[in-house]
């Protein structure tokens, strides 16, 4: 009886292994940790890495007369070419919106409209101001396009790629990670400027 206590109590305070176990208790939180902070690090860079490359894009344009459509595939593809060197697996997206000022790009402000029920969405065929006269209501007050002469085109690359780290998953995150970039193009004077005219009354869907 004796004996079976003092190995009882050996036991009690036996401390070899104790680290061991704890620090299996904590490994899984720490590498977890660190493992988020290095995808977060990696957006971030891929996040900077894209801005710079629409940023050099968009100094490196000259869109002349008779020439934009080569020029604005000449500019995408020198984005895609930069991103896709980090991401080869990723799915590069452009947009344009054309303004006819650096102001109105800059403001992007929604063309007006009559609110009639209240949701503060332009819809059920709630009558708005068309300034650009494109029959739809834009949140932004610009127009999908390159635009013309001496137009300022809001550029927006978008890319979506599989995470750096594929156990985003077991923590609800999405395996993707999107990314967008956006700078102002401005058209070259190859001639006169368009303009919309006089607004006209349109209908939202």
């Amino acid at each position: 009886m004796t004996r079976s206590r003092h190995i009882a109590a050996d036991v009690a305070t036996d401390e070899a292994g104790a680290t061991l176990v704890e620090f299996g208790l904590i490994s899984t939180v720490l590498f977890s940790t660190l493992l988020g902070f290095m995808d977060l690090g990696h957006s971030l860079y891929m996040q900077s890495v894209l801005q710079g490359a629409v940023q050099k894009s968009a100094r490196d344009s000259t869109l002349e007369s008779g020439k934009a459509e080569a020029q604005r595939q000449l500019l995408d593809e020198a984005v895609r070419e930069q991103v896709q060197h980090l991401a080869a697996n990723s799915t590069v997206s452009f947009s344009r919106r054309y303004f006819r000022d650096f102001t109105k790009a800059a403001q992007a402000t929604a063309e007006a409209f009559q609110d009639i029920n209240g949701n503060g969405r332009c819809d059920n065929d709630e009558p708005f101001q068309d300034n650009n006269h494109n029959t739809v209501w834009d949140r932004d007050g610009g127009d999908n396009g390159q635009g013309g002469a001496k137009d300022d085109v809001v550029y927006t690359v978008t890319i979506t790629y599989p995470r750096l780290f594929p156990m985003a998953k077991l923590i609800g995150l999405s395996e993707h990670v999107t990314v967008e970039a956006r700078t102002v193009l401005e058209n070259q004077p190859f001639g006169e400027q368009g303009s919309y005219g006089v607004p006209v009354v349109g209908h939202c869907t």
